[in-house]
């Protein structure tokens, strides 16, 4: 199981962008699409404090954000300490 989910949708570009960022950093994720999967919708507002954009995503089941904050991680440095420990 891959230690990055991203909650998403099937007509959002971004979250394309997402998946595709984190295909071209090699790192592993799960997708869960919130517009077929009610539970994963549930999950996501909860986890996200009631975000209602996607993409949304977690580290190890930690909400860090979208798609900003994600590459925000990866330009200090941090997401791949993330993905380290």
């Amino acid at each position: 199981m891959a230690r990055i989910k991203v909650y998403s949708t099937a007509t959002c570009p971004i979250c394309d962008k997402v998946k595709l960022l984190l295909a071209k950093w090699h790192i592993p994720f799960d997708e869960a699409r919130v517009d077929e999967d009610r539970e994963a919708l549930k999950e996501m507002l909860e986890i996200s404090n009631h975000a209602r954009t996607v993409p949304q995503i977690t580290i190890d089941g930690k909400w860090i954000g979208g798609f900003s904050e994600l590459t925000e991680l990866h330009m200090d440095g941090e997401l791949d300490a993330l993905m380290e420990s």
